[in-house]
């Protein structure tokens, strides 16, 4: 009996890759994503604030003793974590000056902002056209954390 020859599988021709220019050495630092960690004076009331009213998605929660401590929340790909002040350097120590963070949605930004204020939110500015073609409105956190929400088209 003849053997049977096995039919060899062809493989689609692999795509060809466009060839990167060599980088400068020594290389940049390249970041694929950003999330600030806030220390906050009342951890019950900023968890509800940035679920509640701005609306992220709360993931994992950090407790010490039964006493929620800290806690990661989401919004789209992006990440806020938020940790409760151990006091350690003063109860009188600002928090938020000088600091915005600037958030890119594809998602109407004066639909955001009419959903947050009906959810009790106080926009520091409505939502606005700026110069450059973007649209966004800002918002400022329990602890003097200021939150720009700006269209990304």
């Amino acid at each position: 009996m003849a053997a049977k020859k096995k039919k060899a599988a062809r493989k689609p021709a692999a795509k060809k890759r466009p060839t990167r220019k060599k980088r400068k050495q020594p290389e940049s630092l390249r970041i694929r994503s950003i999330s600030p960690s806030l220390t906050v004076n009342d951890i019950q009331k900023s968890l509800a604030w940035y679920r509640d009213v701005l609306g992220f998605v709360v993931g994992e929660k950090w407790e010490e003793s039964g006493k929620l401590m800290g806690a990661e929340l989401k919004a789209g790909s992006a990440y806020f974590w938020i940790g409760q002040d151990d006091w350690k350097k003063g109860r009188d120590r600002k928090k938020g000056e000088g600091v915005r963070f600037f958030c890119a949605t594809a998602q109407d930004v004066d639909m955001l902002a009419k959903g947050i204020k009906a959810r009790g939110g106080v926009l520091d500015h409505e939502p606005r056209t700026q110069p450059w073609g973007g649209r966004d409105f800002g918002i400022t956190d329990p602890d003097g954390f200021k939150v720009t929400i700006a269209s990304t088209g």
